[in-house]
């Protein structure tokens, strides 16, 4: 590969939009200095993108390098209890890296899914509220130690789900011993048990320190190791700690992203002080757009505007939803200040690493992942990607080719106006839009372009029916028959 195994840490960042960072939206309304520095020390993309618009779904294409829609996850996110969403036997970007002699850690959000030991007394839970008939004292089943993580420290799922509890590696680290809640608008989490050691202000302290003790262990340990960080941050509720209240000069969501930042330079300063910089790969992604309950009008009277000037936000097809910031480091082979405009994905992850590690993937693995090589070594070199497949939060789908992008709904798919049932009989079933001349998706030319509707949704058809978008064998997609009530697949 021309140089020593780098060792990785990825750092995903939840519900954090592309314009909440400075170096990507000049106008934004405060600095994050720490996520500039890495972009000067790195390369930033400015047309990266999630495979989905939610947390769960663009967690799992990271992971696998598969689009999430080919799981049994077809919408929606899991909640804390739900079961896990990686098929067994599936090789992640962890146990893909395990083969090739890391070591691997994961610290922070696993929103993955999980089994929790059931007593007889066992009640389904409804949405993401709390359930009876779990027992907390019982290891726990198919986390992320089942999937390539030699050690996990972190939360189920997001910090406003149930239960509010500390796992380590299989088993919880205290158990519940009463119920909280909190109903304030910002700093809202649901009710549910919570154990005495998770206090919901302390989650983001707690994962940066425990970041920074894993980055000390396995630099120790000697061989090359990947440290997966995914901060439940700036996601809700939304707790800076106070010497970050007012620092943003926008209000408490804002406040947030500066603290996010900050946990986000100690990574970076800490791979410094342990001189191991040179060869660290260091990526910085969001998992989707920014959420609705931020507080858009108190943050755009202050000059903020966290979609920059996409349309919409998390849960969207439009690409509010799921254009995110993207920065990656790796002084060995990435050279600083660079700036990528070609199209990427964060499911790319796996055939990127992969190709660097000159390790061949096998047909039933990765199925949707690109190789980033020639981009990171190059960030002018011709496109790697033909194509690519978003999804909205009701499970609509979208494919982008170049300047187009084809959207299989009327409307956003998701929260923004007009979200399902929202739409109009006027408005037409799908969306195309130019987005080399119309970024903001303002005017569906879907009229003009009958060509490229009828060649996009072709080739959409085509991706999800042959159960991959990589040269490869076919292969199946998990509880593909839903796909048999789209109306789209069965149009000529």
């Amino acid at each position: 590969m021309g140089c020593d195994k780098p060792n990785i840490v990825y750092i995903l960042l939840d519900d954090m939009g592309y314009g909440d960072v400075s170096s990507f939206n000049p106008d934004a309304g405060f600095r994050t200095e720490c996520f500039d520095q890495l972009a000067a020390e790195g390369m930033r993309f400015t047309d990266a993108h999630a495979t989905a618009a939610v947390c769960t779904p663009s967690r799992y294409a990271i992971l696998t390098g598969r689009y999430n829609w080919r799981s049994c996850r077809k919408s929606g996110v899991n909640g804390g209890y739900d079961s896990e969403i990686i098929e067994k036997g599936r090789l992640t970007v962890a146990s893909m890296l395990k083969l090739n002699g890391y070591s691997t850690s994961c610290i922070g959000k696993w929103h993955l899914g999980l089994d929790f030991a059931r007593t007889a007394g066992y009640r389904a839970p409804e949405g993401f509220e709390a359930v009876d008939g779990i027992d907390f004292s019982a290891p726990l089943r198919n986390g992320p130690c089942e999937y390539g993580f030699d050690y996990f420290y972190g939360i189920p799922a997001s910090t406003d789900m149930p239960p509010y509890v500390y796992i380590e590696n299989d088993r919880v680290t205290a158990l519940p011993d009463h119920t909280t809640r909190n109903l304030d608008t910002k700093a809202f989490w649901r009710d549910g048990p919570c154990a005495p050691d998770f206090k919901h202000v302390d989650v983001l302290p707690n994962l940066t320190r425990r970041a920074l003790r894993e980055l000390e262990r396995l630099n120790a340990e000697g061989e090359p190791f990947f440290l997966y960080v995914p901060f439940p941050a700036p996601h809700a509720p939304m707790l800076p700690l106070p010497q970050f209240i007012g620092r943003s000069g926008t209000n408490l969501y804002g406040d947030f992203v500066l603290m996010c930042d900050d946990a986000v330079g100690q990574i970076n300063a800490k791979v410094k002080e342990l001189g191991i910089e040179e060869n660290t790969l260091i990526v910085l992604a969001s998992d989707n757009g920014v959420a609705r309950k931020v507080g858009f009008e108190e943050l755009a009277q202050a000059g903020h505007h966290p979609s920059y000037h996409f349309r919409g936000h998390k849960a969207d097809i439009y690409e509010g939803g799921h254009r995110i910031p993207y920065i990656i480091k790796w002084p060995r082979i990435i050279k600083a200040g660079g700036v990528c405009d070609r199209l990427v994905c964060l499911s790319d992850l796996f055939a990127t690493l992969a190709d660097f590690l000159g390790w061949k993937i096998p047909d039933d693995a990765a199925e949707d992942s690109v190789s980033n090589r020639p981009l990171w070594e190059d960030p002018e070199a011709t496109e790697v990607r033909e194509y690519l497949v978003h999804q909205s939060i009701d499970g609509s789908l979208s494919i982008r080719h170049g300047r187009y992008k084809l959207e299989m709904c009327p409307g956003s798919g998701g929260w923004s106006y007009p979200a399902p049932g929202e739409e109009t009989p006027d408005m037409p079933s799908y969306q195309l839009y130019d987005l080399k001349d119309d970024v903001g998706e303002t005017r569906n030319v879907i009229n003009e372009h009958p060509d490229i509707f009828t060649a996009l949704r072709a080739e959409l058809k085509r991706e999800v029916l042959i159960g991959r978008s990589t040269p490869g064998k076919p292969q199946k997609n998990t509880g593909s028959d839903v796909w048999d009530t789209v109306r789209w697949l069965k149009e000529e």
